[in-house]
């Protein structure tokens, strides 16, 4: 049995120390991160992207901003699994003070919502055995109306998939203050009631309609498998379990300082950390199927590397891969219609992914506030494009923005 003595143990330990430092200045000189770091980062040159080229995009989201389109962006871009390009432009506010923009600042994503938190959440329960996307959405929503042939009277089902899909025939919006005039505010209950029993505009899977209805009823579908509220269980099942650490519903604390406003209101005030979709803030108090969820751009890479990962980053998995081609492919029932299952690929909302890209298998999302994502499985690369138009007055536009940032970062792409 070998024995130390005290001196010869300070040796070992001391070049065990030095070993350990020197790794990790080697690791941090060649811009490595450990599995808790988040995102892996990487220079565009090393992923496969022309910088030169790359000063394109800035200049189009500066101009935006000289235009008065939107006030700031943060821009991230993600290739290979690695975070390429981060970079902040313009003011994160404007009203009552000018703030400057920051990378890591908190955005209200809007719509952006459905497939980042609804549609993985559902899919989620898909592959754990709780649901089928072929079942109607009577099975958890009682009462729930079908469409009715008029000239016959037969009933026909909405499905799950046809609310992923937005083909289930609901109407695209309800008024909020009605509702709340009515039940009061908030009133969840209220919401869900009226959706189950509104009037259908067309017979399921014939038609695409964007309705933010659809996602308040996956929403309840949701709730009533899991007995857990949207916002905790995506919280707790995607974004906590991926490391998203800027990312929730409702922020508070160190996440609300971050957040960029929004629209400023009658008393003067900004929107700040309340989400800007009414039915989402007067009905459902922030926690909502079709918006709710306020993130950053760097954890949005995050998520878009691991979908083109197979559902799995850093040893986190939040989907698997079969779950993964399933969902961000257009179902063979719904090719006509270009949506797949929460994402777009290429219905007549999906300009965002630009001209170059995949026309078939990129899918992504846009947000009223002016919030996008981008996803290109081919070209393993995704375009994260946070803006809020809508600050202070709800009257930017970003439709033609997204596109040529989108254009200009394919353009940039030297190598598959």
């Amino acid at each position: 049995m070998y024995t130390f003595t005290p001196f010869l143990t300070f040796i070992i330990m001391r070049t065990l120390i030095l070993s350990f430092l020197f790794f990790a200045t080697l690791c941090a000189s060649a811009g490595c991160t450990s599995v808790t770091d988040g995102i892996r980062r990487t220079t565009p040159e090393k992923a496969g992207l022309n910088p030169h080229k790359l000063t394109l995009v800035d200049d189009i989201i500066n101009e935006s901003i000289e235009k008065k389109e939107i006030p700031g962006a943060v821009l991230a871009i993600v290739r290979h699994g690695s975070l390429a390009y981060l970079k902040a432009y313009g003011n994160k506010s404007v009203y009552p003070d000018v703030e400057p923009m920051t990378v890591n600042t908190v955005f209200d994503m809007a719509s952006v919502s459905k497939p980042v938190g609804t549609a993985i959440s559902v899919m989620q329960l898909i592959e754990n055995g709780k649901l089928r996307l072929t079942d109607p959405v009577s099975m958890y929503i009682p009462g729930f109306r079908p469409w009715v042939n008029p000239e016959n009277g037969r009933e026909v089902e909405i499905r799950i998939e046809d609310l992923l899909t937005h083909s289930s025939g609901l109407p695209s919006y309800i008024t909020a203050t009605k509702l709340t005039g009515r039940y009061g505010s908030p009133n969840p209950q209220a919401l869900i009631d009226s959706i189950t029993i509104m009037p259908r505009d067309f017979r399921p899977s014939t038609r695409f309609q964007y309705s933010c209805l659809n996602f308040i009823t996956l929403q309840n579908v949701l709730q009533n498998i899991t007995g857990e509220k949207l916002c905790d269980y995506a919280k707790k099942n995607v974004f906590d379990a991926l490391g998203m650490t800027h990312t929730t519903y409702n922020p508070s604390g160190e996440i609300l300082a971050l957040c960029a406003p929004t629209e400023k209101q009658p008393d003067g005030s900004v929107l700040r950390g309340k989400v800007h979709d009414p039915l989402a803030l007067l009905l459902n108090d922030g926690n909502s199927g079709n918006a709710g969820v306020f993130s950053c751009a760097e954890d949005l890479a995050l998520l878009a590397a691991a979908l083109m990962n197979g559902g799995e980053y850093n040893g986190k998995r939040i989907l698997s891969p079969l779950t993964v081609e399933i969902m961000t492919t257009v179902p063979a029932g719904y090719k006509t219609l270009g949506r797949s299952l929460g994402w777009d690929n290429y219905s007549s909302y999906s300009s965002n992914n630009g001209n170059l890209f995949d026309p078939e298998k990129t899918y992504g999302h846009t947000g009223y506030t002016g919030t996008s994502i981008v996803i290109d499985p081919v070209s393993q690369t995704a375009v994260i494009l946070l803006a809020h138009r809508v600050h202070p007055d709800d009257v930017g536009s970003v439709v033609r923005l997204r596109a040529l940032v989108a254009n200009a970062v394919a353009g940039a792409i030297t190598k598959k």
